[in-house]
């Protein structure tokens, strides 16, 4: 079966083409179908679910540096890294429209080697994250049934959760997006009780306690918990070529996804730490259901716990689909063989590009989760300083391509939005471990190496690719 070609990214690009651009092959291209469009609301829950997926997680802000700079953190980190990062997936996407987001704008910027990379960091990125929410799935179902703690019942239950998950995905995109929404106001609703018990209870003066004596701060963690919140802007890019409309809807959904998230973390922050007195070293991962216990009784708690693995639930959904859609967009642009962007009959839906993202996935999960997270941050921060430096360039490069949306700043204003998230992306590179330096660089070298022999593949046509993005180079 032939694929279908996401070629809205395509056709935008020949059709703006200068008349003194020569070209001397014709381009056949397929019109993804119609059906199965995302549409503006679950397009927003799927970024909300891409960055945050809720509360779940924040609590280690709070343990490593006390209340005040949490509160400080989640109010101001957003403007200084998720809005810059924001603003420019909303410029590029409105822009480039085309299943592959990111690997686009590297490839338009800088070439198809850089394409490729970016590619393969944000891919594996992708993927490494699909393995921590799997482990935390397990992990959540394991408070209630205890024989998944460990063992082949773990193993089991992660393969099983693992199919399952996926399947859905394979159903296709909308069924995806609308199930998101569901997850989305199950999974926050139990914050909006907590929020509304604790409001009688609430003292103020805890919110500017900069924590408790005798507990050493932890800023590499509390650094690391602000990013790991608060990043993954750009992943719902893969998804352009499948969202209704994407110039208009895409600023406006990030835009409300961005308030979503921004308040799902403070609101509920700022009424656990004003509710309960603090316990700075009690403040890990899962405190808030304790604090909900705490607050309102064990039917919250039992409410947040539900909440939580919904939350994962969604996290997976939605990063699955960022995955799957970019190896999507990167056969269509040639850097996969054509077989990877092959989709199903029924659904629609690159089940070819599901199943490759799904079984390296499940290959991850037996790496020791912190080593995921680290490793995680760090492919992640490479990707990122190279797509800063792509909207950068092509700001300069093709000062005139049609821009639906376009970053109200002229080229030196831009260059200090990104500056500041770029010197942080820098910093999270240089605390990582030195096993974190190695698995990160034995798969930059074997994101490279894929590159070159993608490369002598098409040179002795031993696969067959599109060789779209060979004419998709054009000078603005």
């Amino acid at each position: 079966m032939e694929p279908h070609l996401s070629s809205s990214n395509t056709q935008h690009l020949l059709e703006q083409q200068p008349p003194t651009t020569t070209t001397t092959t014709t381009t056949t291209t397929t019109t993804t179908k119609s059906h199965g469009k995302l549409a503006l609301i679950p397009l927003v829950f799927l970024i909300f679910f891409e960055v945050s997926g809720g509360p779940y997680g924040e609590e280690s802000a709070v343990g490593a540096a006390g209340p005040l700079w949490a509160i400080l953190g989640f109010l101001i980190f957003p403007f200084i890294w998720s809005i810059p990062e924001a603003l420019a997936t909303a410029e590029l996407a409105t822009a480039f429209p085309g299943n592959g987001g990111f690997v686009i704008w590297a490839h338009q910027a800088f070439g198809p080697f850089w394409g490729s990379l970016m590619g393969a960091w944000k891919f594996l990125t992708g993927v490494l994250n699909l393995a921590s929410y799997l482990v935390l799935c397990v992990d959540y179902l394991k408070l209630v049934f205890p024989v998944f703690s460990s063992g082949v019942p773990r193993y089991i239950a992660i393969l099983v959760s693992t199919l399952v998950l996926s399947f859905l995905n394979y159903t296709g995109l909308a069924i995806v997006g609308y199930t998101a929404v569901t997850l989305g106001i199950v999974s926050l609703s139990p914050f909006v009780v907590l929020t509304l018990v604790s409001i009688p209870k609430i003292d103020p003066s805890r919110w500017i306690s900069l924590g408790q004596k005798g507990v050493q701060k932890d800023w590499t963690l509390f650094f690391n918990t602000l990013f790991w919140n608060l990043n993954f802007w750009d992943s719902a890019s893969t998804l352009a070529g499948e969202v209704e409309q994407p110039q208009r809807t895409f600023p406006i959904a990030l835009l409300s996804a961005g308030v979503l998230t921004c308040l799902g973390y403070l609101v509920p922050l700022l009424a656990a730490t004003g509710a309960i007195p603090l316990s700075q070293e009690d403040w890990t991962d899962g405190y808030f259901a304790y604090v909900a216990e705490m607050v309102a009784g064990k039917w919250l708690k039992f409410w947040m716990e539900i909440g939580a693995c919904l939350s994962v639930i969604g996290l997976y959904e939605a990063q699955l689909s960022s995955c799957a859609y970019q190896v999507l967009g990167m056969a269509d642009l040639g850097f996969l063989p054509q077989f990877f962007g092959v989709r199903s009959k029924w659904f629609n839906t690159p089940w070819v590009a599901i199943l490759v993202s799904t079984v390296i996935a499940l290959a991850g999960c037996y790496m020791d989760f912190a080593d995921i997270i680290s490793s995680v941050n760090f492919l992640y921060s490479l990707g990122m300083l190279l797509e800063f430096a792509s909207f950068l360039w092509l700001r300069r490069k093709m000062p005139s391509i049609d821009r639906p949306f376009r970053v109200p700043m002229g080229l030196p204003g831009l260059i200090i939005m990104c500056l500041i998230p770029s010197v942080f992306l820098v910093y999270v590179m240089a605390v990582a471990t030195r096993t974190v330096y190695m698995v990160s660089f034995i798969l930059t070298v074997l994101g490279i190496l894929w590159y070159f022999f993608m490369k002598f593949c098409k040179s002795k046509m031993w696969l067959q690719f599109n060789n779209t993005g060979e004419k998709l180079e054009y000078e603005d």
